[in-house]
């Protein structure tokens, strides 16, 4: 036996799917906006957990995308001797409408290569594949509907898949509806019976699974008598919050385990946010009259599972898997996309430069943090409530409109810069530059030599400090604290769907080919 301990992907991991290969666990979860795309996660026991590597990668573009648009809820499954992965690209959300795309890709090893992408159509989101045991493919997604007088989500559909043809059939059936919001759907062949899992209540603080069954595929299911097999809207102080969008594997030893979606939220005044963004834990459940339970009682996502597994550790070829603490000094000749994400596209080595000055990045300036094209910003996901991030940053920017750092991300809208540049009065200096909503406010300058500065920021629960020091020097606090809490899901009146990044960028207003060398950067985290 052997303890999974949730969250088993800390920090922004959210919709995880999962499928074995043999005695192989992989897991895939969203990113959203951020490059690359997909998320691939590997396990031999449940427990320990590595970053693979992505499915989307050179040539996946997102430009234009909004903030929480772009890969939505990747489906992996194994069948036919290859892995198929599907994937909705959000492109726009404005109001009722949406503007969706959603795709296959294939691979007969899950590192890939992976096929071009074949369009599954554009009706909604959340598709999901059911690869039945008569060797027919369906696909199982919400049903999107743009008119205001209607409800959006409109249902759960399911619609055949040609893969000889690589086509869908083009005939939609619906087979689950309710009242609430229901999205993430999930069908297993399990004995007799289909069983369709499915996300309820919305991805907040309200979101559940449940459960629905049918002796024929396309319905008519019948939904579980309980309002939730999993959920912890009832339980405010859980330490798993919004617990929802799981799929179910089973191990080699006949036991059932349910991957889903939760968040640890941190206080402010007595309210919750979920700074993190929604990681991925691990649930064990069984079937009890034909309907899915949790294995130890109750319908609260538990911290720590037991698993009848023997531990096998991860690989130490991940830098993402080291317990959320590391340094790096930039040695290799590409940036490493386990650990380091950019936005939208992929980060092109004339921007992100290895080779400029040997150990070190050597950042070109970009667009501003308003851009929805390419900034000039590495970000890598915060795994803990309490981290600390630091970077040596070498630069001589010798006008406003030049500027680097370190900054606490969320999205366009939300994220605390502490910002290198030049003020006409204070010459080079630092200050705190922050976004919440449309106001931007800046802090006053802070006179800095020229050369390589340490910058410091320090997250503890909902807030944020910073320090600055010179290479040799001692470490100088910037007044203030900074409002961490306004980087989560839960802040504003926005859909957010995805967590907070520390990372470094750099900004060139003029494009004059301005840039920054990122000497080394490190983090540590605290559980």
């Amino acid at each position: 036996m052997a303890t999974i301990h949730n969250p088993v992907l800390r920090g922004f991991n959210p919709d995880p799917s999962i499928v074995r290969v043999g005695e192989d666990y992989y897991l895939a979860t969203s990113t959203f906006e951020y490059h690359p795309a997909v998320r691939i996660h590997h396990s031999r026991d449940l427990v320990n957990w590595t970053v693979l590597g992505h499915a989307l990668t050179e040539g996946f573009d997102l430009r234009g995308v909004p903030d929480s648009g772009g890969v939505w809820a990747p489906s992996l499954s194994h069948a036919d001797g290859r892995f198929w992965l599907a994937y909705s690209i959000v492109r726009t959300m404005d109001g009722d409408d949406k503007d969706i795309d959603n795709y296959l890709v294939t691979a007969d090893s899950i590192t890939g290569p992976w096929s071009a992408p074949v369009h599954l159509g554009s009706r909604g989101f959340d598709f999901s594949f059911f690869h039945d045991v008569d060797g027919t493919h369906w696909i199982i997604g919400v049903q999107w509907d743009h008119r205001p007088e209607h409800p959006s989500f409109s249902g759960l559909a399911i619609e055949q898949y040609f893969p000889d043809e690589q086509r869908v059939s083009g005939e939609a059936t619906t087979i689950y509806q309710e009242d609430v919001l229901v999205e993430g759907p999930n069908l297993y062949r399990i004995g007799d019976e289909y069983v369709l899992t499915i996300a309820s209540g919305g991805t907040g603080w309200n979101h559940s699974i449940t459960t629905a069954r049918s002796r024929a595929l396309t319905g008519p299911y019948a939904r579980d008598p309980l309002p939730a097999m999993l959920t912890g809207r009832d339980a405010p102080g859980a330490p798993l919050q919004k617990a929802g969008h799981g799929e179910l594997v089973q191990t080699p030893h006949g036991e059932w385990m349910l991957a889903h979606l939760a968040s640890r939220p941190t206080l402010h005044l007595g309210e919750r946010y979920c700074t993190l963004g929604r990681e991925t834990s691990i649930q064990a459940v069984v079937f009890e009259d034909g309907w899915l339970r949790l294995r130890d009682g109750g319908h609260h996502a538990a911290l720590d599972v037991a698993v009848q597994t023997t531990p096998v550790p991860a690989e130490d070829s991940a830098p993402s898997d080291d317990g959320g603490s590391w340094t790096e000094g930039f040695a290799g000749d590409r940036v490493d996309s386990r650990r380091w994400s950019t936005l939208r596209v992929a980060p092109a080595p004339d921007v992100f430069d290895l080779r400029a000055r040997p150990g070190s990045l050597r950042l070109r300036g970009g667009h501003s943090t308003a851009s929805v094209f390419e900034q000039s910003m590495l970000l890598t996901r915060v795994q803990e409530h309490r981290t600390t991030f630091e970077a040596v940053i070498d630069a001589a920017p010798r006008t406003a409109r030049e500027a680097t750092g370190i900054i606490a991300w969320y999205d366009r809208q939300g994220w605390i810069w502490m910002q290198q540049s030049w003020d006409e009065a204070a010459g080079g200096s630092i200050r705190i530059v922050a976004r919440d909503g449309a106001r931007t406010t800046r802090s006053a300058a802070v006179p800095v030599p020229d050369g390589p500065l340490r910058l410091r920021a320090h997250l503890d629960g909902a807030t944020l400090t910073f320090a600055w020091a010179t290479t040799t020097g001692e470490w100088n606090a910037v007044d203030g604290e900074y409002p961490a809490w306004t980087l989560s899901d839960d802040h504003g009146p926005r859909l957010r769907f995805t967590g907070m990044f520390f990372g470094v960028r750099a900004e060139d207003l003029d494009g004059r080919g301005w840039t920054a060398d990122v000497l080394s950067t490190s983090l540590r985290a605290r559980a």
